[in-house]
């Protein structure tokens, strides 16, 4: 249990997420968080949704394992397998957080001070939280899939459209971090 519970090398993960890409390409599958979630929504609601849920998803049905396999590795690993040592945070992000008014985790992977239900009922937490969902399902429909979609799936393809998306994510990314968080956590 302890060699499965350590913290393994990142190129595990890259070898794992080669080795999928692999058996994806040779079946002719495409892989994404959003397309993970069309093929629930298309299942669940079908035409009454809208014309984007309007189409054979039975073809992609293995993508619901997928789903499940995320749910419960995720749910395995925060409890079989959670690291009771604190999660270790640069000083320098530390007190770049701090700047902005964001203190380090006292417990876990999020900040207490803006992940709990006061925050969120205010102008600042609705901006950031509900109001950044938002721009998450909005950017993902228009970018014609998620940062997974296209920055594993489609550059793997070799997609220019997928390459100008993940450029777009990283430069909304950094806008994001460097101009707008700090703006909306100043109000």
């Amino acid at each position: 249990m302890e060699f499965i519970s350590q913290a393994w090398h990142w190129s595990i993960s890259g070898l794992g997420i080669v080795l999928v890409m692999f058996i994806l390409i040779y079946s002719g599958e495409r892989f994404g968080i959003s397309s993970s979630f069309r093929v629930m929504c298309s299942a669940i609601s079908g035409r009454k949704a809208g014309s984007y849920f309007d189409y054979d998803w039975k073809q992609q049905s293995w993508m619901f394992l997928f789903i499940i396999g995320a749910i419960l590795g995720g749910y395995i690993s925060t409890t079989l397998l959670a690291d009771p040592n604190p999660v270790a945070i640069s000083q320098n992000t530390i007190a770049d957080l701090g700047q902005i008014g964001i203190e380090a985790p006292s417990n876990g992977l999020l900040p207490d001070s803006i992940f709990n239900f006061d925050f969120l009922m205010s102008l600042k937490g609705f901006i950031l939280l509900v109001g950044g969902g938002f721009m998450i399902g909005f950017g993902t429909r228009w970018a014609g899939g998620c940062t997974s979609g296209h920055a594993i799936s489609g550059l793997s393809n070799l997609q220019l459209p997928s390459l100008v998306a993940v450029i777009g994510f990283f430069i909304g990314g950094l806008t994001t971090t460097f101009l707008l968080l700090p703006l909306i956590l100043s109000l």
